[in-house]
């Protein structure tokens, strides 16, 4: 497609469609077109925009989570765009609704709040400490800008701050709690016995016509996978590093021995009084007078101070080196000796209490403690400038290309192929979600096109070009008859395990009892007495089941039921008794346990209702 465009614009018109564009950009700005605004909107929400990049960011979010969360039992299909635009829009609106919410409420994060947050995470700490080099790193490979994430983590914690106060009004009654104490408390009485598939098994042959008949039914199960082969460009930085001269390593110790992590750091804590309460002055009195009396210092940030996200900590806003806090504070932090409070302190966030309870005292690093590391960071620099002007140089040479031949010709490069490629490739380069994407995209593997230049994480590179695509086909019956063998005959044993079954539950209800059947039948029953939710010691399928099951009737003194379990055997279950739940029989602990529980669930129904309210009352449109 780009290739065809680029051949269609040589013409005069083209060539004025090109400057008019070229004349919007100078008025109104790129971003006009690659951050949103105009008419490119998904959705409204109470008359607020929701844009295209908003939904691939939570789309690409939601990949990231279920990756991580699912490992390798991780079925690609659940990555599959289309699945996952629905919920992450809904996400979205939801999220939209949530901050307006808090917003007509007047809730607000503070820049110390986000600071204190964004400090104490650990990915991205370097050797303990917050690094800005890892910051952004971090966030360059998670594709978000320092802006963006800090707008996103001040959004988070505003509608957390929302929903926390929400779920927080809601507290357990005594009723409620005995109540709820009989279901969730109860433990019940359960035999159980196992019908195992094996048992079933069968060596018999499989007639020609039940083999054939499978394969036609169960065409899809049989047929090779959807893959290409693909020829490829990879840059990286890697490729551009050159020896790095002694006076570069010099000039550069120079200048880190000047870096932030080599000048005096300081630990603070402060007590924050907020700009515009009435009673400021009388607070702030009020903690110096407590601190004199040889009220520690923490103590007092947790009674007094205003800060929320610090006076939890004792009022702990952990280590500046003269930057991270306002001029005002810092320039008291810096006279201030350890151990003694200042004096009052403003600042635009109101008036603050300071405390400087570490300090540590800056120490030049020998050049030769430094030199691998400057030379790396020296070459990596270089390498990047250099990198960036050949993948500029990748990107209009591969615009045009036939192939990549004659790109890599021109750039020194060499073209890299791979064979097999799935669209859900989970080992290797190409299980980049970003290359797949571009691999099976219609532009590249329909059209023949070369792909984009992709950027990937790590300043690494890569342009690609299908070079064959193996659609699927049908195996031959005789590449995969074991298979099909196989296959019926555990089909077979499956249907008999659960005839089995269904045999034991028809005697069971014309009175044998089940010590009578396995007795018979030389199956082990299981008698398991008086158990609980919480059991780990019954298989989880029989104590969830045996959950489900309702109370027997006056009629019948049991229920009996079975399930198949996912190896194939059948367990045959039977419910005898249901204890009821006691909250007099529990412990204290275990009873706040419960009481927390029980909030919890509250809290969260409580919240699920109120979105659902806002929902109910909001004007949404998606376009």
């Amino acid at each position: 497609m780009l290739q065809d465009i680029r051949q269609s614009t040589k013409g005069t018109a083209a060539k004025i469609v090109v400057g008019l564009i070229v004349i919007t950009f100078a008025f109104f700005g790129i971003e006009s077109i690659l951050v949103g605004g105009g008419d490119n909107e998904i959705a409204k929400v109470n008359g607020e925009e929701i844009y295209p990049q908003e939904l691939q960011q939570s789309i690409d979010t939601q990949r990231r989570r279920l990756i991580s969360a699912m490992g390798e039992n991780l079925d690609p299909a659940m990555l599959e765009e289309d699945r996952l635009r629905g919920p992450a829009l809904e996400a979205l609106i939801n999220r939209r609704l949530l901050k307006q919410s808090a917003q007509e409420m007047d809730l607000s994060i503070s820049e110390q709040e986000i600071g204190a947050v964004v400090g104490g995470m650990e990915q991205f700490q370097a050797d303990g400490r917050f690094s800005p080099e890892v910051y952004k790193s971090v966030l360059s490979t998670a594709g978000f800008t320092p802006g963006s994430f800090k707008q996103g983590l001040y959004d988070d914690m505003l509608i957390n701050q929302l929903r926390g106060g929400i779920a927080g009004t809601e507290f357990v009654t005594s009723a409620e709690l005995e109540l709820s104490g009989r279901v969730i408390l109860e433990s019940r009485d359960v035999h159980y016995f196992i019908i195992p598939l094996e048992k079933f098994a069968s060596d018999s042959p499989i007639s020609e016509a039940g083999i054939e008949g499978y394969y036609v039914e169960n065409e899809t199960d049989y047929q090779t996978q959807e893959v290409v082969d693909i020829d490829y460009i990879e840059l990286s930085v890697d490729d551009f590093r050159e020896p790095v001269e002694e006076n570069a390593i010099l000039e550069a110790y120079e200048l880190a021995k000047n870096e932030a992590q080599y000048l005096i750091q300081n630990r603070v804590s402060h007590i924050l009084f907020e700009s515009g309460a009435a009673d400021q002055a009388d607070q702030v009195v009020l903690a110096q007078e407590r601190l004199a009396g040889g009220v520690p210092f923490a103590e007092v940030a947790m009674e007094l101070s205003q800060d929320v996200g610090s006076s939890s900590r004792g009022g702990d806003l952990g280590f500046s080196s003269g930057d991270a806090f306002p001029l005002e504070m810092e320039v008291v932090i810096a006279k201030l000796e350890p151990g003694v409070v200042s004096e009052p302190v403003e600042t635009d966030a109101g008036i603050h209490l300071l405390l400087v309870t570490e300090r540590k005292g800056g120490e030049e690093p020998r050049l030769d403690e430094i030199r691998e590391q400057l030379k790396d960071s020296i070459q990596t620099d270089e390498a990047r400038v250099v990198l960036l002007r050949s993948v500029e140089s990748l990107k209009d040479l591969s615009f045009n290309a036939e192939d990549l031949s004659y790109p890599a010709s021109e750039l020194t490069l060499d073209v890299q192929q791979i064979d097999a490629v799935a669209r859900f490739q989970d080992e290797g380069l190409f299980s980049n979600t970003s290359l797949l994407k571009a691999a099976f995209s219609e532009d590249v593997l329909v059209e023949g096109h070369n792909s984009d230049v992709i950027e990937l994480p790590e300043d690494r590179f890569v342009v690609m070009r299908v070079r064959k695509h193996h659609v699927p086909e049908l195996l031959p019956l005789a590449a995969v008859r074991d298979e099909i063998v196989e296959a019926v005959q555990e089909k077979i044993a499956r249907a008999a395990v659960a005839a089995e079954a269904d045999r034991a539950l028809a005697q069971m209800r014309t009175g044998v009892t089940m010590e009578q059947f396995t007795e018979t039948e030389n199956y082990e029953r299981q008698i398991e007495l008086g158990i609980d939710r919480r059991n780990n010691i019954v298989p989880i399928e029989v104590l969830r089941r045996a959950f489900e099951m309702p109370a027997q009737s006056a009629e019948d003194m049991s229920t009996a039921d079975y399930i198949e379990a996912q190896n194939g055997d059948a367990i045959v279950i039977e419910l005898v008794r249901v204890n009821e739940g006691d909250v007099g029989a529990i412990t204290d602990i275990e009873l706040q346990q419960l009481r927390q529980l029980l909030g919890s669930e509250s809290g969260s129904l409580v919240d699920k209702e109120f979105q659902q309210s806002l929902q109910d009352h909001a004007d949404i449109t998606v376009l």
